[in-house]
């Protein structure tokens, strides 16, 4: 469980500074804050020094091998940086026989021992020597006569007890190889002779007897001897340090927790770790070679947390909880009647229908009158039901869609507009022919009769229609929930649009018929411009047509400049409808209003005209241009007049 951040070698011989610069990487990961030592006592003496310079009291809890153990040395003149600090030494006993030994050692009964001299020497603080005297070094000459533990302080050095089991142990080894290899022989054999190490380790490894202290002496698989250490703790208690034992290990821990004091006086254990627990959302980046150190990176956009080290992307038709632990559903949207965006162009449609019914009520109700007449009632009547259909498309565009709605939309959507732009070019073009043909002969032209007029209207209207049938063959019309028009991103934003399956190309395939009309119906508006204003909506239909113009101009960027718009299917919506019920109110305005007003207000001015005959008419027309070519360009040329008038009443 326990994992190493970074290591750290110490140099054997440190240049000026290396001791800051391991502090400098020790400071690199700021939550990682247990440093545990395998270094010598100076080293460790060193390397506090070292973190007191950099001003990291506290900071650092130091866990010591038993190179540090209970030593004064390293903490001397440090004691608040090495507060806390964790060491261990192994279990010990004290030796009695080998202290009664130590006590009655001489120079002269160990002169075997060739430290022994330099030992008595530092112990008694002597030379024995006259020669090395220095003066007022403060030495004396050595007598002899001095006794360890008597004229000097002793405690015995706590590895004795593991210097001879080592001892017994090598003998116990070398003794068991013997009778191995060399069974009856004294001394060494041939095959001892010079002795294999190898071999020799493996009789080590072997041994199993009881030490000096009375515990079993022996070696694991991997040559290491049972653990059993004391762990200490250097603690500062009233100002007052000193190593407390607060564990040991024998088999197992046994740690006495509530006698451990941090820096500061502290109970409570700090935390060490390399890399903090990464929040609700984040994947862990584990660093490489190192288990315990990540970076917590967060599973951002339509990502989320699939498990501790992964993030994965959400479906297309789901989003990122607020944690991004999971992914939820899109909220699907769709133009709802109570929003501004369909407010507006339901309130226009509405106005629009109430228009036009009205109109259709006074044409009936004075359907016989001249004016009703003169303007061709049978196409007066196809072109209000065109304007009443262009109303009515805007409920189906706000409608909620479904397969009905979404047939409705492609039959109606340019069937309305089909069929009010066919009656208009027919009209249009029916002026325009009978004044060419009355500057060429003094016959009628043909298919200028009502009937004549229907059939050319709904063979226009009809070629829409088909264009309908056979999209509905190819691509059968279905609703579907569109998830890239709204997906922002910010996954919160996020939206599905339900929607008809009809793309903008198709949307301008589906309108683009009816601008075909459209535009013809005003090359002839603006061929006929100069007809009388008396004559038959010549010029009411020219302005219809250029207003409705400059409406689709004004739509086409409108419409296509959103396109990447978050609110796209609103502005999309709003602005089709509002072009459409716009241009209808155009051709309402324009072309019924005036004959309403005259009708209901004026009907002093709804009588018929002088009139004669086609053939006088005609002829007069046909004179006029043979003796005044430009009199077709007059403003009230009485010939053609006549002429349409009386082609009106036939």
């Amino acid at each position: 469980g326990v994992c190493i951040s970074q290591s750290v070698k110490i140099p054997r011989e440190p240049k000026l500074g290396g001791f800051d610069k391991i502090i400098r990487r020790l400071r690199e990961n700021p939550n990682a804050r247990v440093v545990i030592l395998f270094a010598s006592e100076d080293d460790i003496r060193r390397l506090l020094q070292a973190a007191k310079k950099a001003n990291q009291t506290g900071h650092f809890i130091w866990v010591g091998s038993d190179s540090w153990g209970s030593k004064i040395s390293p903490v001397v003149d440090q004691e608040e940086m090495a507060e806390g600090a964790v060491t261990i030494l192994p279990k010990r006993q004290s030796i009695k026989g080998f202290d009664r030994y130590f006590i009655s050692r001489t120079l002269e009964n160990n002169r075997r021992n060739i430290w022994f001299a330099e030992f008595w020497e530092n112990n008694f603080s002597c030379k024995l020597s006259r020669h090395a005297l220095k003066k007022g070094s403060g030495l004396k000459k050595c007598t002899n006569q001095e006794r360890i533990g008597k004229d000097s302080t002793y405690e015995q050095e706590g590895k004795v007890q593991f210097v001879i089991d080592a001892v017994y142990a090598m003998a116990h080894a070398l003794h068991n190889m013997h009778q191995e290899l060399c069974p009856g022989t004294v001394g060494l054999c041939a095959k001892m002779d010079p002795i294999n190490g190898t071999h020799l380790l493996k009789h080590i490894r072997r041994l199993n007897f009881a030490g000096i202290a009375g515990n079993p002496v022996l070696f694991n698989e991997n040559g290491d001897a049972p653990g059993r250490y004391e762990i200490y703790q250097y603690q500062i208690r009233n100002q007052t340090a000193e190593y407390k034992i607060i564990g040991q290990w024998t088999d197992q821990l046994n740690l006495s927790v509530s006698s451990m004091q941090w820096p500061g006086g502290v109970r409570q254990i700090p935390s060490s770790i390399c890399s903090l627990p990464c929040q609700l959302g984040e994947r862990k980046k584990v660093v490489k070679g190192i288990p315990c150190c990540w970076h917590c990176e967060r599973c951002d956009g339509y990502q989320y947390q699939a498990d501790t080290f992964t993030c994965k992307m959400c479906r297309f038709d789901l989003r990122p909880n607020v944690n991004h632990t999971g992914c939820v559903a899109i909220p699907i949207v769709k133009l709802e009647w109570s929003s501004p965006w369909a407010v507006i162009p339901v309130l226009i449609a509405v106005l629009g229908i109430m228009a036009t019914v009205f109109v259709v009520v006074t044409f009936v109700r004075y359907n016989d009158t001249p004016i009703v007449k003169a303007s061709g009632r049978e196409l007066s009547y196809v072109l209000l039901t065109g304007i009443f259909l262009c109303y009515a498309t805007t409920f189906l565009m706000i409608s909620t869609p479904d397969v009905g709605i979404c047939s409705l939309r492609r039959i109606f959507l340019g069937l309305g507009m089909s069929i009010s732009y066919a009656a208009l070019l027919t009209k249009t073009n029916r002026i325009y022919r009978i004044f060419e043909q009355g500057s060429m002969s003094i016959s009628a032209p043909k298919l200028i009769s009502p009937a004549s007029q229907l059939i050319i209207t709904f063979s226009l209207a009809s070629v829409q229609l088909l264009g309908v049938c056979i999209w509905f063959g190819v691509d059968p019309s279905k609703a579907i929930i569109d998830y890239e028009d709204q997906r922002t991103s910010n996954p919160t934003m996020a939206r599905g649009v339900l929607k008809c399956d009809i793309s903008d190309l198709s949307l301008i395939c589906l309108l683009g018929y009816s601008m075909l009309l459209m535009v013809t119906c005003t090359v002839y508006a603006i061929k006929t411009r100069g007809v009388p204003e008396t004559f038959n909506e010549a010029k009411p239909i020219g302005f219809t047509m250029y207003t409705t113009c400059i409406i689709w101009l004004a739509f086409i960027p409108i419409f296509f400049g959103t396109s990447r718009s978050t609110e796209k299917m609103y502005i999309q919506t709003t602005t089709l409808t509002i072009s459409v019920s716009l241009s209808a109110s155009v051709s309402l305005g324009l072309l019924y209003m005036p004959k309403v007003y005259v009708v209901l207000f004026h009907p002093e001015q709804n009588v018929p005209k002088r009139t004669r005959s086609l053939k006088a008419v005609v002829t007069a027309a046909t004179m006029s241009n043979k003796f005044n070519p430009k009199a077709g360009l007059r403003p009230n040329g009485e010939a053609k007049t006549e002429l349409c008038e009386s082609l009106e009443t036939q």
